[in-house]
């Protein structure tokens, strides 16, 4: 029987939504939705807000994201009444060559593309990602936009509890790498503690230079220029070239209609795909039913998972290098067929049904305005503050997206120059009889599709409300066979599932009677934000994570 601890009779909820309805923000750091709060009152709308508060984030939380990385977004336009996707992720160097990454490689000693090394290093797309987000859909000036950003960064702002604990483990590795990481990030090689205030004029810099001279300043100007001289000194592989010739991409979504929500993700090189075809396989199932948080509603989970998993890791790249098999991948016929593979028992032998890794460091947020406007977007340097390179005077780090590259030389995601690595990264957006629904997103590397199909169904078969389905028990899996993995590779075992410790014991009990191996209290289940609009009355319901600094803020 379900608890109820709220006066307002809820299932156990640590907090009730934020409900609002001129605008929404949520972002997993309270001063950066404030940020974001601010450009909605001032008259901006949702895109310009998500920029702003993108770029609050990257200053405050730059153990999950910064201007060094990339952003995936789904944003919907409320005047021409339609949703749009858009991929702003960057690609590997256009001068190394796949023979010469694999000498290298194998002159490392190392099996795969080692991630605090240049050759992890990608093409920083999130810079560019706003610009063309503004273009096509921003109200106020970028001047505006990152006019708070760039106080924080000149004047500092106090370091919130969760991202100062992952900052401190962070800190002394990265001082030792080349560049200017230790006199960016560090007090003299450590993190800042909880409440200590933190500057960061370089970043500001950077900001102002964006505002006044637009993306070219990075990808043709000055910052191009610092970061091609700083590669050459450093033995790295990006080159001026590699930022003048890059662009963000605007993408179809990708789709399925769930229980009729029709739920939409980024498609390509990311692996929003796979949340689209779990919900296909769970919608054959009456998880109503069958219960929440029960043994078998989490052997469906699990066993769904790790089918489209193995489907994943074999299919899911740069869509300029390879055509993608959607048809197939998201039919209803094709998650029955897949569905006939659940049986009563954990299985350890699953491979792709079509012919042809576990953690990250990622920030979520989504904005919401007055005019209908809303932003679901995400944004990550992949190993919390990337690879640790900083070129100084620019105050950011470099992503390690690079290492998710596969180097078998007959997989979709192998190595090529000018190409999209696989990223984790993932925003998500619902619909409801053509009208926009819900956003949603949570980070946490291979973790975030379980994540997704986790809030969607907490919300859609239990009737949770926001708050309730980003606070209700957590679990993953991990084991599942990677896209970084040779092309004949495939699941021989049932993995390691991993619940967070308030599970029910019995449940354990019953789910490694099914042959699990399970593991209570020791995994990492992400970080979430949502926001809700009624579609009758317009208004918006706010969510975000409980587990640490994240808030919800409307007005």
């Amino acid at each position: 029987m379900a608890q109820i601890d709220r006066e307002a009779g809820n299932l156990i909820s640590t907090r009730s939504e934020v409900i609002a309805q001129r605008g929404m923000v949520a972002t997993s750091q309270p001063l950066a939705t404030q940020v974001g709060l601010q450009i909605l009152k001032n008259g901006g709308n949702a895109i310009d807000a998500a920029i702003g508060a993108n770029a609050a984030m990257g200053l405050m939380e730059p153990t999950g994201n910064g201007i060094g990385g990339d952003l995936f977004a789904i944003i919907w336009h409320a005047e021409s009444g339609k949703l749009y996707a858009l991929n702003s992720s960057g690609r590997s160097p256009l001068g190394l060559s796949y023979e010469r990454l694999m000498e290298i490689v194998k002159e490392k000693g190392e099996d795969g593309i080692p991630p605090y090394d240049l050759l992890s290093v990608s093409v920083p797309g999130a810079v560019d990602g706003w610009f063309e987000m503004h273009e096509r859909f921003g109200s106020a000036s970028m001047g505006d936009i990152l006019k708070e950003p760039t106080w924080y960064a000149e004047n500092g702002f106090p370091v919130s509890e969760a991202i100062s604990a992952s900052w401190k483990r962070s800190a002394p590795r990265l001082s030792e790498q080349p560049g200017a990481f230790k006199e960016t990030f560090t007090f003299d090689g450590r993190g800042p503690e909880k409440g200590e205030v933190f500057k960061n004029p370089d970043l500001g810099n950077t900001f102002r230079l964006l505002a006044s001279e637009g993306r070219d300043a990075f990808y043709r100007g000055e910052i191009a220029r610092k970061i091609d001289a700083w590669m050459k000194e450093n033995d790295g592989y990006l080159r001026y070239e590699d930022f003048d010739k890059h662009t963000s991409t605007w993408v179809e979504p990708q789709t399925v209609n769930y229980r009729g929500y029709d739920v939409y993700q980024v498609g390509g090189n990311v692996q929003g795909t796979a949340v689209l075809q779990m919900l296909n396989i769970l919608e054959g199932f009456d998880l109503k039913k069958t219960g929440f948080a029960t043994a078998e509603t989490f052997h469906l989970f699990i066993e769904a998972k790790k089918l489209v998993f193995e489907d994943r890791a074999k299919h899911y790249t740069d869509s300029d290098f390879y055509q993608i098999p959607y048809e197939t991948l998201l039919s209803k016929e094709y998650a029955s067929e897949r569905r006939k593979l659940i049986g009563e028992t954990a299985r350890e032998d699953i491979t792709t049904g079509v012919d042809v890794l576990e953690d990250g460091d990622t920030i979520y947020l989504t904005t919401a305005d007055q005019y209908g406007n809303m932003v679901s977007l995400i944004q990550s340097n992949f190993r919390g503050m990337g690879t640790g390179f900083v070129v100084p005077g620019t105050g950011f780090s470099f992503q390690n997206r690079g290492e998710l590259f596969s180097l078998d030389p007959d997989h979709p995601n192998v190595y090529e120059p000018g190409k999209r690595p696989f990223h984790t990264i993932i925003p998500g957006f619902i619909m409801k009889d053509g009208k926009p629904f819900m956003t949603l997103g949570n980070m946490g590397g291979a973790y975030q599709p379980m994540g997704h199909v986790s809030l969607i169904t907490n919300v859609i078969d239990f009737g949770m409300n926001m708050q309730q389905a980003g606070d209700a028990l957590r679990w993953t899996h991990s084991g599942s066979t990677q896209p970084t993995d040779a092309l004949n590779d495939q699941l021989t075992d049932v993995g390691l599932v991993s619940f967070e410790s308030t599970v029910d014991r019995q449940v354990v009990r019953d789910l490694r009677a099914k042959g699990h191996r399970i593991r209570v209290g020791q995994g990492f289940f992400g970080r979430f934000q949502a926001i809700m609009r009624d579609l009758e009355t317009g208004v918006y319901y706010g969510a975000s994570e409980s587990r640490v600094d994240g808030q919800a803020a409307g007005y």
